[in-house]
């Protein structure tokens, strides 16, 4: 075999090593970017469950407001606090169970994997 056969065969070999690598490393990206677009669906839900919350707050203060300038001594009585306040607790309860889910698929944010040192 002579030289330039040696070195046909090298960079064959090479271009095939780059390919590979470049198909493992697409791979990984590709899933990583699902994950990330996971977590931050899961987020965005989070901030939509919380902007409820807000909303059943205001209405609840206004409710508890109108109640107590009419003079009503015991406000969980009426039907409508009762109610806002049924439906915060169920909100809270899906924003907690939204973190779990995005607790348990992510390593908290100080643990990122070391990565190797480029010569």
């Amino acid at each position: 075999m002579g030289l330039w056969d040696k070195i046909q065969k090298d960079i064959q070999k090479s271009i095939n090593e780059s390919i590979t690598a470049m198909r493992k490393g697409a791979t990984v990206a590709v899933e990583k970017a699902e994950e990330l677009a996971e977590e931050g669906k899961r987020r965005y839900k989070i901030f939509e469950l919380k902007m409820k919350i807000q909303s059943n707050f205001t209405d609840l203060g206004g409710k508890v407001y109108d109640l107590i300038s009419k003079g009503s001594k015991n406000l969980l009585i009426d039907k409508k606090v009762k109610s806002l306040i049924a439906g915060v607790k169920k909100l809270e309860a899906q924003i907690a169970k939204l973190e779990r889910v995005s607790a348990k698929k992510s390593p908290g944010k100080g643990h990122s994997k070391s990565k190797p040192k480029r010569k």
